[in-house]
Order: structure tokens, then sequence, then C-alpha cells
């Protein structure tokens, strides 16, 4: 099964997938709302900005698995994204990313390795994979690394669409 077969919601419940991306370089990222972290979304948003309109989207995927740090409902997180850190990229519904109950995306993602060969379970909220336009997973950038780090920008950047 490739990336773009695996059925997903958006945060309102629409049905969608990898698909509705497909030929973009897609910065996959499970985010929260309360989170030490939370502080990236701005960086995704400018990430977002600078590279959409040549081929690139983020995809924020709300998970409350780490520390309950997800709490709200879809339409508190539409809310506090937008009025917080002004969001403008997709975010999927609420999902798991490890555990028995893993998402099928997830269970995909996290087969890749990091730049130090550990593949297995996100290790907390601000996880980050890249998708290539074809739809192979090219990246994985764990949660500290910041989204205007060089590699992952310099990751971002060789993949996007020629």
């Amino acid at each position: 099964m490739s990336l773009y077969d695996i059925p997903l919601n958006t945060l309102d419940g629409a049905p969608t997938s990898l698909a509705a991306h497909k030929g973009k370089a897609v910065l996959v990222v499970n985010v929260a709302s309360k989170c030490g972290l939370t502080p990236q979304y701005a960086g995704l948003e400018e990430l977002q900005k600078s590279y959409a309109d040549r081929g690139f989207t983020v995809l924020g995927v709300p998970c409350n698995q780490f520390a309950g740090q997800e709490p709200g409902s879809a339409e508190e997180i539409a809310t506090f994204c937008s009025a917080s850190y002004g969001v403008t990229f997709p975010l999927l519904e609420k999902i798991e990313v490890n555990g028995e109950h893993r998402h099928p995306l997830y269970k995909e993602l996290t087969k890749v390795a990091d730049a130090d060969g550990k593949a297995g379970d996100v290790q907390w909220n601000f996880e980050k994979f890249l998708i290539s336009p074809t739809g192979d997973i090219v990246g994985r950038f764990r949660p500290r690394t910041e989204p205007n780090d060089a590699a992952l920008v310099a990751a971002v950047d060789s993949h996007l669409p020629a």
C-alpha cells in the first residue's frame, strides 16, 4: 500500500488522504497545543509560507498521547492554531502515533530511521517526517529539531518538485 492510499480525515472530519498532496513535498508533524515544543508552530508556519508556492506543505497531525498535551476538541485545536500561531497549513484529525491503536500512516512513517539510524516509536510531540513528491519517506527529524534547523530546511529544499 502506498502512503497515498491510507485513509485520513481532516481536522473537521472530512475524508482525505496524502494523495491530496501528491506531487508536493510534505512535512508530516504530530502536533500538540500544550507542549513545551508548541512554539514550533511558528517555525512550521514560516516553512509553509516560505515553500508553499514551490510545491511544499506542512501537514499537522494532532496527538494526545504525550502527557495529554493535546486534549482539545477539533474546534479548540483549530482555534488555538489560528489565533495563537496564524497556522494556514492543513491539520488532520487527532490520532494515535504509537501503540496498539497507532494510525496506519504512522505504522509506515515509524519504519523509517532518523539521522542516527533509529526507527520505531515517535519520541514526543513535533516529530517530523518528510515525504517526497513521489510519496517516499525521505527524512525523519526528532521533536527537538526546530523547523528552521539547517538539515531540515536543506532536506525540504532538496525534495521540492522540479
